[in-house]
């Protein structure tokens, strides 16, 4: 173990409880956490099931939506795995795990879509709200929760590791009022939306703690390939590990994702970065690389991936102004390299003085734009926000194009305000911008007579006003590559 993680792995024994882990087994059958009752299934695929016993067991497995059983034994460890078909949504169903001396079964399993839901507080955020912080429409949404039983959650519960940990706490509940207020907004409202479109029962893993950076939620093998993360440069929200275990790189990976990591789901939701925004071009690499890694873990291939870009926000040091607009241009170029993904902008929908923006509904239905368009492939299904793709300077103005504006831009009937032009010195004024074509928005500026870069909302704290005729915002953007 090395000497960085040494101190940590005796404050994850101290402070925090673990589920006892199967180490050595005696015949007897045991399951993971996520494995157990009221658990949702994804339909129409191979799920992955797995659990202990001893060395050598026969383990067999009965699910009640079919006649067949299915037959594994154990490896040297104890460990068992297989892949159980499983048929269209429905339910709910049992399912028998038997073994030479013991039998459990799993009660009132649905069969539907599974989705796993990560980040930091802005995901966190219940619908309860926090302290002095409420989320909009909150009495609402829980009052309808009674509408939902087949949204069924899974949390997993707050732990730090400097090992990789096989299994956690935790069980799923189906949502009612009870539980859904200390749910997260973001993940419940999203699983209601497609709850309602889908017409199917709906799992969510949860798995989130406010204030953690990505490199927390990272393998230490796939950090490696960034040794700035471990560097006395590194990012300042990796604290004394004495004081703040969760800001450590790869500890929420080894005890909050690993944990839940083999269980069969469509795909992932993630809202965070705020932690990451003192150093954003590190972010726009690591971002890329956590996807990757999260779709091997849960067997390869294209999982969907969508995630939100941070909400413009009032940071209060003057001297780092447009860190976090850099962290939102990380993020909206971090798409180049994530195949089958997508990013709910929400320029529009910041506070201020909150980093926590109480409109959480629109942060979930711009996300699941993107699931019922691309991953459901239902029609004429807006998700994409308009793209800034191109310049042209004709004399003292800039003309600038978009792509994902197919039906035109519009500011709902208001004057374009966060433009700001530069020339050759890089200062950059306000500036005056209209739109003047489908796709285009004309931008000048007296104080400009010759432009060479062009920023839009391109600040800490801005409220969008470009949208493309669907009503989706653009990003922040800016021409130029200037620190």
């Amino acid at each position: 173990m090395s000497a960085r993680t040494g101190l940590l792995s005796i404050l994850v024994l101290l402070i925090f409880p673990l589920r006892s882990l199967p180490q050595s087994h005696t015949g007897h059958l045991s399951l993971p956490a996520v494995i157990s009752d009221h658990m949702v299934l994804q339909q129409r695929a191979n799920a992955v099931m797995w659990g202990w016993a001893g060395k050598g067991s026969q383990v067999n497995i009965t699910p009640g939506w079919t006649s067949k059983r299915y037959t594994v034994v154990t490896d040297s460890a104890g460990k068992w795995q297989a892949r159980i078909p499983t048929p269209p949504a429905g339910g709910p169903y049992s399912v028998d795990f038997t073994s030479e001396t013991t039998h459990i079964r799993v009660k009132d399993v649905l069969i539907g879509e599974v989705w796993v839901c990560s980040g930091q507080s802005n995901m966190e955020m219940p619908l309860k709200g926090y302290n002095k912080q409420p989320v909009l429409n909150a009495a609402a949404i829980i009052a309808d929760a009674v509408n939902h039983p087949d949204i069924h959650v899974f949390r997993v519960p707050k732990v730090v590791s400097s090992v990789p940990l096989a299994d956690c706490n935790g069980s799923w509940k189906a949502t009612d009022t009870a539980t859904v207020k200390d749910f997260s907004a973001v993940a419940y409202q999203y699983a209601k939306i497609l709850h309602e479109k889908l017409h199917v029962p709906i799992g969510v893993i949860a798995t989130y703690w406010g204030g953690t950076a990505i490199q927390s939620w990272m393998s230490e093998k796939s950090l490696s390939a960034f040794p700035e993360v471990w560097s006395t440069n590194r990012p300042d929200t990796i604290k004394d590990p004495e004081k703040n275990p969760e800001h450590s790189p790869a500890v929420l990976f080894n005890a909050m994702i690993l944990p839940v990591s083999d269980y069969t789901v469509k795909g992932f939701i993630w809202y965070q970065g705020e932690s990451n925004r003192e150093h954003p071009l590190l972010y726009r690499r690591l971002l890329p690389a956590m996807v990757k890694e999260w779709r091997a873990l849960w067997g390869g291939g294209r999982l969907p991936f969508y995630y939100v870009q941070i909400a413009p926000y009032g940071y209060a040091d003057p001297r780092r102004e447009q860190l976090p607009a850099i962290l939102r241009e990380s993020q909206l170029l971090a798409l180049h390299d994530i195949p089958s993904a997508g990013m709910a902008v929400i320029l529009d929908a910041g506070e201020e003085k909150y980093i926590h923006p109480p409109d959480k509904t629109v942060v979930s239905q711009r996300l699941s734009y993107w699931a019922l368009s691309k991953t459901y492939r239902l029609k004429d299904i807006a998700c994409v926000s308009p793209v800034f793709r191109k310049m042209k300077i004709r004399g003292s103005q800039a003309y600038l194009y978009f792509d994902f504006a197919k039906h035109g831009l519009t500011a709902n009937n208001k004057s374009l305000e966060h433009f700001e032009m530069a020339g050759s010195d890089h200062v950059f004024y306000p500036a005056a911008a209209v739109i003047v074509h489908r796709n285009q928005v004309k931008v000048r500026c007296d104080s400009v007579t010759t432009p060479v870069a062009v920023r839009y909302a391109f600040k800490n704290w801005v409220r969008g006003e470009l949208y493309n005729r669907e009503g989706l915002p653009a990003s922040s953007f800016r021409t130029d590559d200037q620190q």
